[in-house]
């Protein structure tokens, strides 16, 4: 067995915060989730880096804030609605985890790039098996406009079944690939769901409606999404446990940005849904599992991003980060010990193309308790006390006028510093 722990991180897309069962949710039952929430720890207080999909995923895989490596926006199919270019410098998790030996793969969607240079196997994967665009508009075709892009390697795949079977299937085949190896591997399983299509097998449907009778069409089928790949991470877990790779694996699961309630999805008392740099827009689930290390059953409300999860998979690994970065490693926390992050400042970024941003920004900031936002590019700046009014409901821009003076100039900096990189690639 490796003297280096395996790292797993399994990121779902638009899981709100308030849809696991341990979180509260209502309807739905997510045992394998709470089996690693109750294994070791759940964080309450966990944010995405964006209140969409590409500038998260950036995040998470440099440790960077996303406009900063070329990401402010969704990475997509067609140019004129393009709002993003993965920086080819941009240092990658990977890539660090290759550094430190490990064996690295990337099960499931990608949606940083769908050119040569922004492939997975370009920016240090060893093994991808997955969906490089932003959203399938068929969980069992795989396509999206038209396009197949399922790939194995640099291969075009068609292969048959659900999406997020699929997914789950080729996770654990890779790690009963591993079960020799003398080398840890880096798993990034990134499933698709929840996001839009609502599109659970049937048998899932019937389920969920079978156990709550007065649960609605479109809950229920939201709930069954959920539920079905909650059931493909036990059947990883499991896999990891009979390989006998559990004992030294930390398994974090999160997600990319909050759940999108006008098609199901709960997060839980939080102000807002994907899409808003209200609560409910960015702050996600989280818990993680490490037998033997991380105590069972603990609850943090240490505030997290992220692109934190890059420095703390590092710090594991024993590999040095030689360049800048953001994100702060949250290993002490994970493993149940005090960080103090009292002097963070901390910030939020999407940049969109529709009647509501022209191809403008929303934005917001937070330092301490105070946190600053626009929820859309032409609405006006509010301010709220996340300790006293962790619902947002009392805008305090023309209350506390220092603190707000304050914090528009911090957000003006970090402006200012993100209009060096490029986010379109050069013609």
């Amino acid at each position: 067995m490796p003297t280096s722990p395996n790292i797993l991180i399994i990121l779902a897309d638009d899981h709100g915060y308030g849809d696991i069962t341990c979180y509260g949710g209502p309807n739905l039952q997510t045992p394998n989730l709470d089996r690693i929430a109750e294994s070791g720890i759940r964080l309450t207080r966990f944010y995405a880096n964006s209140s969409v999909c590409s500038p998260s995923r950036a995040a998470l895989m440099t440790g960077r804030y996303p406009d900063l490596v070329g990401v402010p926006g969704v990475i997509r199919t067609h140019p004129e609605n393009n709002w993003g270019y993965f920086d080819p410098a941009a240092v990658t998790l990977p890539q660090m985890m290759g550094r430190a030996g490990y064996t690295t793969a990337l099960v499931g969607k990608w949606h940083l790039g769908l050119d040569g240079g922004s492939h997975p196997c370009a920016r240090g994967f060893e093994h991808f098996r997955g969906f490089l665009g932003d959203m399938m508009d068929d969980y069992y075709t795989h396509l999206r406009h038209g396009n197949n892009y399922m790939r194995q390697g640099e291969v075009e795949i068609r292969p048959a079944g659900h999406a997020t079977d699929l997914f789950t299937d080729w996770s654990c085949e890779f790690i009963r690939e591993q079960q020799n190896s003398e080398r840890p591997f880096f798993l990034y399983l990134a499933y698709n769901a929840p996001h839009t299509p609502i599109q659970p097998p049937d048998k899932w449907v019937e389920k969920v409606k079978a156990r709550e009778p007065d649960i609605s069409d479109q809950r229920a089928r939201y709930v069954a999404l959920v539920e079905h790949m909650d059931a493909g991470i036990g059947r990883v877990l499991d896999t990891l446990e009979e390989t006998g790779a559990l004992e030294n694996t930390l398994v974090v699961y999160t997600s990319d940005n909050g759940g999108q309630t006008n098609v199901g999805a709960f997060n839980g008392p939080l102000r807002g849904q994907k899409g808003d740099m209200y609560e409910g827009g960015i702050r996600v689930p989280a818990c993680a599992m490490w037998p033997g290390q991380i105590p069972s059953g603990i609850k943090s409300d240490q505030i997290a991003l992220l692109m934190d999860l890059f420095p703390t998979a590092c710090q594991l690994a024993g590999v040095e980060i030689d360049h800048v970065i953001e994100g702060r490693s949250i290993l002490p926390t994970l493993l149940n010990e005090k960080q103090n992050f009292d002097d963070r400042c901390l910030y939020w970024i999407r940049k969109e193309g529709n009647h509501d941003f022209l191809g403008l920004d929303q934005h917001a900031i937070r330092q301490g308790d105070l946190k600053l936002l626009h929820n859309r590019p032409f609405l006006p700046l509010e301010m709220y006390d996340l300790d006293s009014d962790p619902l947002e409901e009392n805008d305090l821009t023309r209350v506390e006028e220092v603190n707000f003076k304050k914090l528009a100039s911090l957000l003006r900096g970090q402006i200012q510093q993100a209009g060096n990189v490029p986010w379109q690639a050069s013609n």
